[in-house]
């Protein structure tokens, strides 16, 4: 049905949402100030099923499975000399490309594939006692700023088989809907874990991916300015594999 000539068009809805819209312009008009924060999703420890996500009102819900597209992912490594407490405390050296840590005290720059703390045998559980994670930057439909998920060492195997099968059709990840849930995994020394999986829930419109790619810009510029803090705290107990590295 045509609109009438003094109807007013719908308001675009899902991703088209983010048209003529930049993330950074908002920050700075309405965040002046105040430091940069993501809503985060956390993934549960012992073997739970269900994420934390930000709900409304600044509340926080759990679910099962959650659906968004990942506007940008990669590596970050942190190293604890001692046990994480929570809070803000920053990692004694810490890498926001997981190639290149920056050791907190003295500023000194270190190449995390040469460091001791970053080869396996290195903790106590017989993992590395540097956390390799991978930050993902996700949107929900619907939304305009992304939330940050910090993927733990336990998932980044089930990661790199769900891009790399991305990558066999010629695909980005930012150019499909992903669906998030989780599984129970067990390590190698007998320790539940909760292990991300991530499901293709459908391809982008090509006039969606357009406002995606523009928005993974604007996110990427912002990216290095996000300190470690909005990280969830390390994992507890890490599967005791060798995980091979996705760079």
């Amino acid at each position: 049905m045509a609109t009438k000539k003094n109807e007013l068009a719908a308001p675009p809805s899902g991703y088209m949402a983010l048209a003529d819209t930049d993330i950074g312009d908002l920050i700075r008009e309405e965040l002046d100030g105040l430091n940069l924060s993501f809503g985060k999703v956390k993934i549960p420890s012992g073997g739970g099923l269900t994420y934390e996500v930000p709900g409304e009102d600044g509340e926080t819900d759990t679910v099962k499975e959650f659906s968004a597209v990942i506007l940008l992912q990669h590596p970050l490594n942190a190293f604890y000399a001692t046990k994480y407490t929570g809070g803000n405390q920053p990692p004694d050296c810490a890498a926001i490309d997981g190639k290149h840590g920056v050791k907190r005290a003295t500023g000194e720059v270190c190449v995390c594939a040469d460091c001791p703390h970053n080869q396996f045998g290195s903790a106590d559980n017989g993992g590395k006692a540097c956390q390799n994670r991978r930050r993902i930057y996700i949107l929900r439909e619907g939304e305009l700023f992304p939330m940050l998920l910090s993927l733990p060492t336990g998932s980044l195997q089930e990661f790199t088989r769900y891009l790399m099968g991305l990558l066999t059709k010629g695909r980005k990840s930012n150019s499909v809907v992903t669906r998030f849930s989780l599984q129970k995994a067990t390590n190698k020394g007998g320790i539940a874990y909760s292990q991300a999986k991530f499901g293709v829930d459908r391809p982008l419109t090509p006039e969606e991916y357009a406002q995606v790619e523009r928005l993974t810009e604007q996110v990427r510029a912002l990216s290095a300015s996000v300190g470690f803090e909005e990280d969830a705290p390390p994992d507890d107990a890490l599967p005791l594999e060798d995980i091979p590295p996705l760079t």
